[in-house]
């Protein structure tokens, strides 16, 4: 039955509420991985979005701050950030809504009860509790095979979770080529690798200046060795373009920036690759249009995400009905890219809240335009957005 116009709104709340996403790239890791899934409270106090902030509104410098130890470190960033500011920024506000959700004083002049708060969690438990307070049924890591910590998990059989799906990361074999230039012995790795971790995609970030094809060991090993292994496995590529690394060194982490693509390299791939997917998320605004009209044309080509700068409401909001209006609903919206368990509340709840009046327009436009809205076909499109696109586009072929 069509909705009338004045409750599209609420409906589109209430769907987005109700229905449990899927992550679909985070750098969380499940239980089995040890000590290498980062939680509570000085996590998220010195994740490098903020520490890029501190800089700005502290006069310590990063040498100093490096040399501390985490809890120095938390300690610095909520003195600078939220004492002494007001936590506006999405970053320290994303900070102000997990405490909010935990019952926890969101204007304390120190972390003391926060600490003690985290320090009393049952992990499983507040796992559970986690998830459940974002609406996320499931994410997918950030899986790195020549990460020596991380390796000797799997190589002892790690634990599988049905909520964390493996993710393959190429960026150590493609941009440090780590493993040489021999694509041979390359794909026997990645073939090893997919059969151990079972990956729902492999996945490598690339820079702004990243083109296709080239003349060069990634050229030689994204065409000999891992397409093929992709297909091999049927699973998708991510190709996540456009950082520009260590801007300012001094920063670590926190000095990355970004930077245009030439995406007729995403072009070249698609058409001499048809028979892969590709699942893509670009770093640049810039780069947002031509990703709409490429994803137009190729079928095998999936656009996810507002990725690190852009995932701010006023750019999501922006992507998010340039993507509805060009390719209606056959994109992944968001992802959280959290590194921070607990990162994954307020990351989506940001997104529901941003992507509601979005939904409610969009489905506006088409009652007023004489078609229907209902709350059947609200709850189909949700899912579909949230999880049955990235599902289905990962779903091996029988």
């Amino acid at each position: 039955m069509a909705l009338p116009l004045g409750q599209i709104a609420g409906v589109v709340e209430e769907e987005l509420a109700a229905t449990p996403f899927v992550d679909v790239h985070t750098h969380l890791f499940m239980p089995s991985l040890g000590k290498l899934g980062l939680w509570g409270i000085d996590e998220l106090i010195t994740y490098h979005y903020l520490e890029a902030e501190l800089f700005r509104s502290s006069r310590i410098e990063p040498e100093e701050y490096f040399q501390l130890s985490k809890r120095q470190q938390a300690d610095e960033i909520w003195r600078a950030l939220f004492v002494e500011n007001a936590p506006v920024s999405e970053a320290t506000r994303g900070v102000v809504a997990v405490l909010d959700s935990f019952g926890l004083n969101t204007a304390a002049e120190n972390l003391t009860e926060a600490r003690a708060f985290f320090a009393a969690q049952d992990f499983e438990a507040h796992l559970r509790r986690t998830l459940e307070l974002a609406g996320v049924s499931a994410v997918v890591m950030t899986n790195d095979p020549l990460d020596p910590e991380e390796a000797p998990f799997w190589e002892q059989g790690a634990e599988a979770d049905a909520r964390f799906h493996p993710a393959l990361r190429l960026d150590r074999i493609l941009n440090d080529a780590a493993l040489g230039v021999q694509p041979v012995k390359v794909r026997r790795f990645l073939e090893t690798w997919c059969a151990r971790m079972q990956p729902v995609y492999m996945a490598v970030s690339l820079p702004d200046s990243f083109v296709y094809p080239e003349e060069s060991a990634r050229g030689r090993l994204l065409a000999e060795a891992v397409l093929p292994a992709c297909r091999d496995f049927d699973i998708p590529l991510s190709l996540m373009i456009g950082p520009r690394r260590r801007v300012n060194p001094a920063l670590r982490l926190a000095g990355d920036a970004s930077g245009r693509a030439d995406l007729r390299a995403l072009e070249r791939l698609c058409v001499d690759f048809p028979e892969n997917r590709f699942l893509v998320s670009v770093l640049s605004r810039e780069n947002q249009h031509e990703l709409c009209v490429y994803a137009r044309k190729f079928r095998n080509l999936m656009p996810f995400g507002c990725w690190w700068f852009l995932n701010n409401p006023s750019i999501v909001e922006e992507i998010t009905r340039e993507r509805i209006e060009m390719l209606g609903m056959s994109f992944i919206p968001q992802h959280s890219d959290a590194r921070v368990l607990e990162q994954l509340i307020y990351k989506w709840r940001n997104t529901r809240r941003t992507l509601a009046p979005i939904l409610a327009n969009t489905y506006r436009l088409l009652a007023e335009d004489g078609g229907e809205a209902t709350r059947w076909g609200i709850r189909r499109d949700i899912q579909r957005l949230f999880r049955g696109n990235f599902e289905g586009f990962c779903a091996r072929k029988a």
